[in-house]
């Protein structure tokens, strides 16, 4: 089941679980797999920059890789972060990944590519490095990175490059390039554009045309409700439900805190053990708590108002 051009739904951005005292938790793995799969998954992304990729020693990551494609088991197509400063060490896990049942990776560019024929140059050596077989998710996120596409960019390598088949996309403010890609009079072939962020514009994002969501926002089942909604032309409905969760989304979406926030979340819901979030990483205090917990119950409150679940 590799990913296509065509490629739809909500792949979330897996969490990596950690015990209280930093080891990798893979009995909770295994849960925060059914966890995401009971909420509508369509698909999954791991070791991406929220999944605390880069605090994982290699083993670790063949580790995590093995037991999530294992519970998985086939039922939705699997992404594998790979992005890394060497193209050897980037290649290598790519090609460990799709031997044992992934459906793709994820690149990112480097933050010191900032040019257009620098981005087109080492998106070749990417595709060049993996081979034509291994189908490539572009990652766009110059909040995250220091690094800017623009369209043009975009479609020069798309039309270079037929394996890159998706589009993550990140920037912020986003819209307009959406809708710019997404334009009638495209030169490029289509591809497939799910959006992070952590949902903050998802509704708006669905309506210019993107064609899901791959993010990491602790209530998969509203991202994965919305864009059914939306699929059905029941636009109201899906923006009732999103601002409900809006308050959440925008507190979980804080940098330097979110991620820590997003692991307390999944915690409390049943999905993993621990939120622990290795260092350097956030920590939340007391108040932190207790903010949380009243946005939680504000949620449910708001949720019960409006007929959900």
């Amino acid at each position: 089941m590799l990913l296509a051009e065509n490629t739809r739904g909500v792949f979330p951005i897996s969490a990596t679980p950690f015990t209280d005292g930093g080891a990798l938790d893979l009995a909770s793995t295994e849960t925060l797999v059914d966890f995401y799969l009971a909420r509508g998954a369509s698909g999954l992304t791991i070791l991406g920059m929220m999944g605390e990729a880069t605090k994982l020693a290699p083993a670790e990551a063949s580790a995590f890789l093995d037991v999530v494609l294992a519970r998985v088991s086939g039922r939705v197509p699997v992404v594998v972060g790979v992005s890394n400063p060497g193209l050897g060490a980037l290649a290598a896990l790519a090609h460990e990944a799709i031997g044992k049942g992934a459906a793709g990776v994820m690149v990112a560019p480097q933050p010191t590519q900032k040019t257009e024929e620098q981005l087109i140059g080492y998106f070749g050596q990417v595709c060049a490095a993996l081979g034509p077989e291994v189908p490539v998710v572009l990652q766009d996120f110059p909040l995250a990175l220091g690094v800017y596409f623009s369209v043009p960019t975009l479609e020069a390598i798309i039309a270079r490059h037929p394996q890159i088949v998706m589009l993550k996309h990140e920037d912020w403010p986003g819209l307009t390039k959406l809708s710019r890609l997404r334009r009638s009079d495209s030169p490029v072939r289509r591809v497939s554009i799910l959006v992070g962020n952590g949902g903050l514009f998802l509704p708006q994002e669905l309506a210019r045309g993107a064609d899901g969501a791959m993010t990491g926002y602790a209530y998969p089942e509203m991202l994965s409700a919305v864009c059914r909604l939306s699929d059905a032309g029941e636009a109201d409905a899906a923006e009732d439900l999103f601002d409900a969760h809006l308050p959440l989304i925008r507190h979980e979406t804080q940098p330097g805190v979110g991620l820590a926030v997003r692991k307390e979340i999944l915690r409390r819901r049943g999905a993993i053990a621990s939120a622990h979030v290795r260092a350097p990483g956030p920590k939340l205090d007391a108040l932190d708590q207790a903010e949380l917990t009243r946005l939680m119950h504000r949620l449910e409150r708001r949720l019960a108002q409006i007929g959900v679940a």
